[in-house]
């Protein structure tokens, strides 16, 4: 490939959009299709091209991969990438197969758990059950030591690549550090950040209760922030950051965990310049944003201060325990050692598998086969307790229901948990001191089948058109 083709090649990534992978795997199909490359040429190593065209190694890894399975390159132990002589059969993507709570009872269960939301499968379960049998064969990484920095770098390659739609600034794997889960890589910008003998996190009013869970395991006292339509109120964030010396913000600016509200990029502005001026750091929560970004990443408005944490629980499967930390400029080595010292690293399996199962051609349509089952979901909560004050958005694994008059949130989730459905009310996100909305939060649950789902909304909204009645004395 000589010097012109590369200039195709790096003209082709910067005037397309979408994925890096998917640009460069599209111009290489161009040149396959043109007979620029004919049959029997060999491609460049994967870390040769990357270089040549200023991208990660696991972009062009996902490319080949791609034209790999589609049948137009093949490739040989020790000897390389070719342009297939002649096109084989693409390879068969998975197809989704039963993996739920449906498929272990044997009919449609009663019990219905709408408490954390259960991914519909769409494939997933297949896609990782064959990538394990082919990383048991044969795995990457070994498995006879200790994981490390080295044995994850095909993983975080694959995370950098996966969030090449994300606005988060300058980004490569050496920014990235791997967590089990977002709940342990909210544990360790913690572990990163805060000092002192009795540290101070600030939290949304209503906020994610594993912020405060993470942060009293460190012996950090935690507080609320204020919240508008917008999210956290900059003015609010001043003064209460100065009120008690905070060191850490965590929030959510997409899908805010349990309001929906998606942050605007002026707020987001608003809260850098707060931040700034308290000296304080910014942890931002991407766990539940299915769809597009709305903005941009704090860590791209402040690169100093800004922490992404995110994990693939709510976007692949949770059974995984895959998350990862994107660490600010200068930050990502005293979060690499608080890993260490918590659990050496992930295992060396699960880092293989994700590397894998990331740069997989079928990845991308089951995540939009998945965004749509779930709006499948969502509009049938909408259907069926619309005409109360419900917050919903299709692009979200939850909705968020304000009780009518006549019922108080404990003694709702009582009646419902009687009727055989589990919720979560307001108090979970509360401060343990403040006072919480008579509301609730009903996730989407995929493992069991939509008749099952259907009727425990009805049975929901049997419960709401009938509060009961008290006479005060």
């Amino acid at each position: 490939m000589d010097t012109i083709w590369f200039a195709d090649l790096s003209e082709a990534l910067s005037s397309a959009r979408g994925p890096k992978y998917t640009r460069l795997a599209e111009a290489l199909r161009r040149a396959i299709e043109t007979g620029a490359l004919a049959p029997g040429d060999k491609l460049p190593p994967v870390r040769d091209l990357a270089y040549r065209v200023s991208v990660t190694p696991g972009t062009v890894a996902r490319a080949y991969t791609r034209l790999t399975d589609a049948g137009l390159l093949e490739t040989g132990v020790g000897r390389g990438t070719f342009v297939a002589q002649k096109a084989a059969p693409p390879r068969p993507i998975p197809v989704p197969e039963v993996d739920s709570v449906l498929h272990k009872s044997g009919g449609d269960p009663h019990e219905v758990n709408l408490i954390s939301p259960h991914l519909p499968n769409v494939g997933q379960a297949a896609l990782i059950r064959g990538t394990l049998m082919e990383i048991a064969s044969n795995p990457p990484s070994g498995v006879m030591h200790y994981p490390g920095h080295l044995t994850g770098h095909a993983a975080r390659e694959g995370v950098v690549d996966y969030l090449s739609n994300v606005t988060l600034g300058r980004l490569g794997p050496e920014d990235v550090v791997l967590s089990h889960g977002a709940q342990s890589g909210i544990l360790l910008v913690m572990q990163s950040v805060l000092s002192g003998r009795r540290p101070v996190v600030l939290v949304e009013e209503l906020a994610y209760p594993g912020y405060r869970r993470a942060a009293e395991l460190l012996r950090a006292e935690v507080v609320p922030v204020p919240m508008d339509d917008q999210g956290v109120r900059p003015d609010a964030l001043i003064e209460i950051a100065r009120q008690t010396d905070a060191q850490l913000l965590c929030l959510s600016t997409e899908v805010q965990n349990p309001l929906l509200i998606a942050m605007s990029a002026a707020r987001r502005l608003e809260i850098v310049e707060a931040a700034r001026r308290v000296n304080l750091h910014l942890l931002e929560d991407d766990t539940y944003r299915l769809g597009a970004v709305s903005g941009p990443g704090l860590r791209a408005l402040a690169p100093e201060r800004g922490w992404y944490v995110s994990s693939l629980s709510k976007t692949l499967s949770p059974a995984l325990r895959f998350g990862y930390v994107v660490a600010p400029d200068g930050w990502a080595q005293s979060t690499r050692r608080a890993a260490e010292a918590g659990f050496f690293g992930l295992a060396t399996p699960i880092t293989d598998l994700v590397a894998a199962v990331l740069a997989h051609p079928a990845l991308p349509q089951m995540q939009e086969d998945l965004r749509k089952e779930v709006g499948c979901y969502v509009r049938a909560m909408v259907n069926k307790l619309g005409r109360f004050d419900l917050r919903w958005r299709e692009d979200a694994l939850f909705v968020w229901l304000s009780l009518p008059p006549g019922w108080r949130a404990s003694a709702f989730a009582r009646a419902a948990e009687a009727e055989g459905v589990q919720i979560r009310t307001a108090e979970d996100y509360a401060d343990r001191n403040g006072r919480a909305p008579h509301a609730i939060r009903l996730a989407v649950n995929g493992g069991v089948s939509r008749k099952s789902f259907d009727n425990a909304l009805e049975r929901l909204r049997g419960l709401l058109d009938h509060p009961p009645e008290r006479i005060a004395v």
